[in-house]
């Protein structure tokens, strides 16, 4: 089994949110339930790392931006390589409908380049955003917003 880092990210993402953001379990005990689930130690230690750097991100402060109505997000050449064209359009199209605030489409980003895969799919993308939104506090609606989204699309794939 080829699992990594973001598969294990989106099992506990679809088993533990109910918990909310505070969610904190022994670690240990985890580790051993994600290993029984088919999962590799290096892998989960890894989504660990990654969860944790998202963590860190929630409780900064949030910085005070000048940025107006008509500035523009250029992305790096290794922004570039990962994501589609696909990808950089639903972030950008995210924030324009008030999805994301500049903010949060830096966070998004931040952990999506933080992922160890070489191309981040639209649907590995629109899964970070929401774990992103899920974990900032103040960004309920914009989560809801999204999840709406995400679920739509599969629900419409599924007929």
């Amino acid at each position: 089994m080829k699992e990594n880092v973001f598969d294990v990210l989106m099992y506990l993402f679809e088993n533990y949110m109910d918990e909310g953001p505070e969610f904190n379990p022994d670690q240990e005990r985890l580790t051993a339930e994600l290993a029984e689930a088919g999962f590799a130690r290096g892998e989960i230690g890894k989504a660990f790392s990654w969860l944790e750097g998202l963590s860190e991100l929630r409780d900064r402060p949030e910085p005070q931006t000048m940025v107006g109505g008509n500035a523009i997000r250029h992305f790096s050449g290794q922004e570039l390589r990962r994501l589609s064209t696909a990808c950089r359009g639903f972030l950008l199209q995210m924030e324009a409908f008030g999805v994301l605030t500049p903010v949060t489409r830096e966070l998004v980003l931040d952990r999506v380049m933080a992922l160890e895969a070489e191309d981040i799919s639209l649907e590995q993308l629109k899964w970070v955003m929401l774990m992103v939104l899920f974990n900032q506090p103040g960004q309920e609606t914009a989560y809801d917003l999204l999840e709406n989204i995400v679920y739509d699309e599969l629900e419409g794939h599924l007929h």
